[in-house]
């Protein structure tokens, strides 16, 4: 499928601009709630990353970033409901202000499953921002902190976000739609 196919039949949830204004507002929420702090970035692999990129770039603290990998997902639209972790944190952090990036607040089971790990090495703080938060579909009493948009129970691709490892250069966030024809 070429990106022009995908532009003709994924339509447009949220724009690249609308995607950038209301991370530079989750920024400037950040970079008031930690007022002279420094901040941890921890992204989740691999959809969190460029939603990591643009909040840090938002963000006017001094922060640093690390990264976990976990799966639940594998090569569908449907967890799994398991989540095994794949990439542990590179760095300690006890008594750091630590944001957990996400792309998407969905079950919840992800992140519920990285808030009880991190718990357990006693950050200082532990806040969760996702771009997108889909409650309906929410199996774990889990909230965002910083949530960029809330969206209706639809699978979304872009940004960051992919189905089977593709579509994650989209500028824009998409819907995929059921009846997507098969993608080469």
């Amino acid at each position: 499928m070429s990106q022009k196919d995908i532009h003709k039949t994924f339509p447009v949830l949220y724009s690249g601009e609308q995607i950038q204004a209301r991370v530079a507002e989750l920024g400037r929420q950040i970079d008031a709630d930690y007022y002279g702090q420094s901040v941890v970035l921890v992204g989740v692999l691999k959809g969190a990353a460029i939603f990591l990129s643009d909040l840090a770039r938002a963000v006017s603290l001094t922060c640093t970033f690390d990264f976990v990998a976990v799966s639940s997902y594998g090569k569908g639209q449907r967890s799994s409901g398991a989540v095994k972790l794949i990439k542990d944190l590179d760095q300690p952090i006890e008594d750091k202000n630590i944001i957990l990036v996400e792309d998407i607040l969905d079950t919840g089971l992800t992140l519920a499953f990285l808030r009880s790990l991190f718990e357990r090495h006693k950050p200082r703080s532990l806040r969760v921002a996702a771009l997108l938060d889909k409650p309906s579909r929410r199996l774990e009493q889990i909230n965002a902190d910083y949530v960029g948009f809330s969206i209706p129970n639809h699978f979304v691709v872009g940004y960051g976000m992919d189905y089977a490892e593709r579509f994650r250069n989209l500028p824009d966030i998409r819907l995929m739609p059921p009846d997507a024809p098969e993608l080469h």
